[in-house]
């Protein structure tokens, strides 16, 4: 099923294809979406259209150079401005079908803290006893219940079965990272940003299982490297209460019925934000299309200079 299923708008608070060759929407460590740098560029007298098969003519001394920019590249008119949001889009629909989790074979969870020797046999048999006889619940919160374990080694066992760490939530200011993911994929996935290091990596914390599409998509529309792991269920919890009442970024909703218009209503949203950079990634059955309404002067925009729509195609 669709990750979504009405539209409309609300406000709770890639690369792209150029005479064949792939370029990326962002470099990791590159020029802050929108600055100053990448706007000088653009701005030129002479700047060109970003669509390859333009045939409008490169020069347009009515239309600001500035804006609008989809993933990188001016556009000289709202024709090429949806030329270049439908090869994305194509672009990221023919890639649904990639896999992106590689953990097919884990290890039972119950198995890898016996390994580990945080446990006994006789445990891990009275724990599963437990959970059969309630019929309902998950293993590490019957062992955890029976105290044969703590919650944190459960955590760190979930980790091994995942290849991921354990992290904390040291220094954790909720106010500062909405702007990072869309309250929609927090709601759906259960990501919780937890901090930007040296202005270059996000840290995305997880209560049992990681997101690699969500940690991708994030990565590919902001430019900062993400690392996932999972958090204690005590710890996430509250920190997840405190990210829900800051202030995210609005965000649109969209329902096409195909493809095409799709495309159309994301290529119109570009047209009328007029943004200094926009960027697409897909997350599950979704497209995600950021737009910077102005330089970004950080490496976390400000929740009101960013404007989030989400697109699905129904069934």
């Amino acid at each position: 099923m669709p990750l979504l299923s009405w539209r409309g708008s609300r406000r709770p608070g890639g690369e792209s294809e150029r005479d064949g060759e792939r370029i990326p929407v962002a470099k990791l460590g590159s020029d802050l979406p929108g600055n100053s740098a990448s706007i000088g560029r653009r701005a030129e007298i002479f700047a060109t259209c970003a669509n390859p098969r333009c045939r409008s003519g490169w020069l347009k001394l009515w239309r600001r150079r500035e804006a609008p920019v989809f993933e990188g590249g001016w556009c000289c008119s709202p024709e090429c401005t949806e030329v270049q949001v439908e090869a994305a889009v194509s672009r990221e629909m023919d890639a649904r079908g990639e896999p992106v989790d590689a953990h097919h074979h884990r290890i039972p969870l119950g198995l890898a803290m016996l390994e580990q020797g945080w446990l006994t046999q006789a445990e891990l048999r009275a724990g599963l006893a437990a959970q059969r006889s309630a019929g309902r619940g998950r293993i590490g919160d019957w062992l955890v219940r029976q105290k044969s374990v703590t919650e944190l080694e459960v955590t760190r066992a979930l980790g091994l079965q995942w290849g991921c760490p354990v992290l904390g939530v040291e220094l954790y200011n909720p106010e500062g990272l909405t702007a990072l993911v869309p309250r929609l994929f927090v709601d759906a996935m259960g990501a919780l940003p937890l901090r930007v290091a040296a202005g270059k990596i996000v840290y995305l914390g997880f209560l049992d299982r990681p997101e690699p599409g969500l940690a991708l998509a994030i990565q590919r529309i902001t430019g900062l490297r993400v690392e996932t792991g999972l958090v204690e269920q005590s710890m996430f919890h509250p920190a997840l209460a405190r990210l829900l009442e800051a202030p995210f970024p609005v965000v649109e909703l969209i329902e096409a019925v195909t493809q095409p218009a799709l495309v159309t209503a994301m290529a119109r949203a570009v047209e009328q934000g007029h943004p200094v950079e926009s960027r697409l990634a897909r997350v599950r059955d979704t497209l995600w299309m950021r737009m910077w309404l102005e330089p970004q002067r950080g490496p976390v925009p400000d929740p009101a200079s960013v404007r989030d729509l989400i697109g699905s195609i129904g069934t």
